[in-house]
């Protein structure tokens, strides 16, 4: 199969952003180049606040996927595709580096609610968007609706198919939303804007003609469909065709379901088109820039590099204390996390401990009792261990950032991760009294006699003699009674003596734990900070040379800007050459007006 033309003028835009040294604009162009390989139409809703933007997404799915309300501004992108069957899920950037995003699955009703909601949280790794699969026949044919934060539009116009731009119709176009139109044409020539909340507004048409002029007066080709989400949603409850029709999104679902995917070709070479234009444009801007620095007679350029260097040694040299004590509070406040942290968790497995002799008999059940404690003792040593050394690296990867943010080894190599043999320690079964047969029935005769006397004297009132059935059958329960109580007693005193073992046991293990624990702590922080006295000793070496080079460089500059103005004159050719082939994907064909694609 040949491979589609805009496929070359791609890739040759991404091997000039590298050569250029711009790798952000090549990772955004094969970003995009991956998007247009998949089949999948990615259509981006956008609109300023309050402008009936998620409530747009819902009535074109016909599901309360987007959350609503004066307080349920988007703050996250909401992605919405197709789905055998409903499931969302909110997407969380991973807590370190090396881990990829975590997927939450939640309900579909509330995930983008949930999603803000976190996103906004102070605690909590970051939540990068919300997804939604329905099963939809809109949805079907590989249409993806991106519903996009108000404040972060155009970080997803660049990767859009099509853009859906929601305005109300309380009122006309605003200046903001018309500069935001003409940035995004730059970015996905294909736009159409809708107009939201025409059940609100009887004067909805003459609104929409006046934005339709306005629109037309700024050169903007989009096209422009009123709508109405709250008569769309009532009329697929109750199924009326008429009050569906009456809501304006047939001509919308028509457009987004068979004149978008019809035009697949066509959409893709606009976007191209855009893309690969004003990539080159901010390219060319560049290199116009740093052609006129060329062109300047003297060697400011490398006489302010130099100096640069000598701040960049100051700084180096002021910032040593700020960092190393930035180290011991974060050092400080992390041993007292973490034996925070311990406490918390073996004051749970106490409250375990002291509820299960409640009721548990320990001479039975010690056996498995001190099996459980054991391992439920290993696992609070691995888990606490392994949360000390997973908030070093953040805390090392943080001071890091600061010392040598572009030095990959500023670190140590690995962290110690044994968990001490003897930090759980020996449980000892403490002693159990033994309630034997000759036990209960000295303490059944001593209850016995009780009894017996005293149903004795009281019978003797009513002529019968001090031993009789009736006296002895007391006697008797007395001394059942007897033996069961102290059964209970001697019972509750087991109870007590293992609830005091197993308290001093975890104690124990608490002491010995929290001292390794901070052993490790300490180790670490002196392995960390030697080694970042290290690489700051290396890089004062490396400044101390390199503003040695520059002072050498000043007297090569003149030599060096000449070379370089000739490089930028041929890649400025180049770049000319690639826009050339960029504007030539974009076909001066257009769709119906009513479809609202723009050249």
């Amino acid at each position: 199969m040949l491979a589609p033309p805009w496929l070359d003028v791609l890739d040759d835009t991404a091997h000039v952003c590298a050569t250029q040294r711009r790798p952000d604009l090549a990772d955004r162009i094969r970003r995009r180049r991956a998007q247009l390989l998949d089949e999948k139409l990615r259509v981006v809703v956008i609109g300023e606040t309050g402008q009936g933007k998620s409530q747009l997404v819902n009535a074109l799915v016909n599901a309360p996927v987007c959350a609503i309300g004066e307080d349920a501004t988007t703050t996250v992108p909401a992605v919405v595709t197709h789905a055998e069957k409903p499931t969302a899920a909110v997407v969380t950037a991973g807590p370190r580096a090396i881990e990829g995003p975590a997927r939450q699955p939640v309900p579909v009703e509330s995930v983008t609610g949930q999603a803000n909601r976190e996103a906004v949280a102070v605690s909590g790794p970051p939540v990068v968007r919300a997804e939604v699969g329905l099963p939809r026949a809109l949805l079907a044919g590989g249409l993806a609706l991106v519903d996009t934060p108000p404040r972060a539009a155009m970080e997803t116009v660049d990767s859009a198919d099509a853009v859906l731009m929601a305005t109300d119709a309380t009122s006309e176009l605003s200046a903001s939303e018309i500069q935001l139109l003409e940035q995004v044409v730059r970015l996905c020539p294909t736009v159409l804007v809708v107009l939201t909340k025409i059940d609100l507004v009887p004067g909805w048409r003459t609104v929409a003609q006046r934005n339709r002029n306005r629109l037309d007066q700024r050169g903007l080709m989009a096209s422009l469909i009123p709508v109405s989400a709250a008569l769309r949603l009532a009329a697929a409850r109750t199924g009326d065709q008429a009050l569906n029709a009456e809501s304006g999104f047939g001509e919308l679902v028509k457009c987004l379901h068979q004149d978008l995917p019809g035009q697949a070709d066509l959409l893709a070479r606009r976007s191209v088109a855009a893309l690969s234009t004003t990539t080159v444009e901010a390219l060319q801007n560049e290199l116009t820039e740093e052609f006129a620095a060329t062109q300047q007679p003297d060697n400011g350029d490398a006489v302010a590099r130099w100096h640069a260097a000598g701040r960049r040694l100051e700084k180096l040299q002021r910032d040593a204390n700020r960092w190393q004590t930035l180290l011991s509070d974060e050092v400080s406040d992390l041993i007292s996390d973490v034996e925070f942290d311990l406490r918390d968790r073996t004051r749970k497995i106490l409250v375990e401990v002291d509820e299960y002799f409640e009721t548990a008999d320990p001479a039975k059940t010690w056996p498995e009792f001190e099996e459980w404690l054991r391992e439920n003792l290993t696992t609070v040593a691995e888990t606490n261990s392994e949360w000390l050394l997973d908030r070093f690296e953040w805390i090392a990867r943080k001071i890091a950032r600061q010392v040598a943010p572009h030095r990959e080894d500023a670190l140590p190599d690995s962290l110690p991760r044994e968990v001490p043999g003897d930090a759980i320690g020996d449980l000892r079964m403490p002693r159990v009294e033994r309630f034997g047969v000759g036990q209960k029935l000295f303490v059944g005769m001593r209850g016995s006699y009780s009894g017996l006397l005293m149903f004795g004297l009281a019978t003797t009132i009513a002529g019968l003699p001090l031993i009789n059935p009736i006296s002895l059958g007391a006697g008797a329960a007395f001394g059942a009674k007897s033996v069961f109580e102290e059964r209970g007693n001697r019972l509750k005193r087991r109870q007590h003596a293992a609830k005091t073992a197993a308290h001093r046991y975890v104690d124990d293990f608490f002491l010995r734990y929290g001292k390794h624990s901070k052993d490790t702590a300490r180790q670490i922080h002196r392995a960390l900070r030697d080694r970042l006295n290290g690489v700051a000793d290396e890089l004062r070496g490396e400044i101390t040379a390199t503003a040695k080079t520059f002072k050498q460089a000043i007297d090569d500059d003149t030599t060096r800007r000449t070379v370089r103005a000739n490089e930028i004159r041929r890649m400025m050719e180049e770049l000319n050459v690639l826009r050339r082939r960029a504007q030539a994907l974009a076909t001066p064909a257009q769709l119906p007006a009513q479809r609202g694609i723009t050249a």
